[in-house]
């Protein structure tokens, strides 16, 4: 199996798992707190997909679908534009208030442009150089199974989320 496989397959597990705790999903228990300092449903996909959109429009040296096709138009929150929700704190999570249909769109259009990235690498790309600010400078590969796993955390929680906002009685 040629390492685009294995990415391919990892990326359409994150997919999965966004599906699963965004399908059916209304704005009540999108935006459901389990405390007044924890993510909600909304913002953990808004962010992953966020960091899926910026690190691969990078690799891609191509600008974000976020500006380009508008999604941060659609989206209307009251952050920056380059904002990707690294290091954002609890007001500014309560801020993402959006549906399952927006969310659904942006993570689909990211998904899809990630997907069609992988099918132009080679074997050899994996091992160039993308980043030279850490010790060991990250490589292509590393720099893809590190945003697979952040996705997969953070899809991970929103599942758990709304595992805790159904016991709650919302839907």
């Amino acid at each position: 199996m040629l390492s685009t496989d294995l990415l391919r397959d990892a990326f359409g597990r994150v997919q999965g798992a966004v599906h699963a705790s965004l399908v059916g999903a209304g704005l009540e228990l999108l935006h459901y707190r389990p405390d007044r300092e924890a993510n909600t449903i909304a913002w953990l996909v808004w962010h992953l997909t966020r960091v899926q959109d910026n690190h691969v429009a990078d690799l891609m040296h191509e600008p974000q679908l976020w500006t380009t096709d508008g999604w941060h138009k659609r989206f209307d929150l009251p952050f920056p534009v380059a904002a990707t929700g690294y290091g954002q704190d609890a007001a500014e999570v309560a801020a993402v208030r959006v549906g399952a249909d927006l969310l659904l769109g942006y993570f689909d259009a990211v998904h899809e442009r990630t997907v069609a990235y992988l099918g132009t690498l080679h074997e050899d790309d994996f091992s160039r150089v993308v980043d030279t600010h850490w010790t060991p400078p990250v490589t292509l590969a590393v720099r893809l199974v590190s945003v697979i796993a952040d996705d997969l955390q953070h899809a991970g929680q929103a599942s758990y989320v709304r595992g805790l906002a159904q016991r709650a009685g919302l839907h």
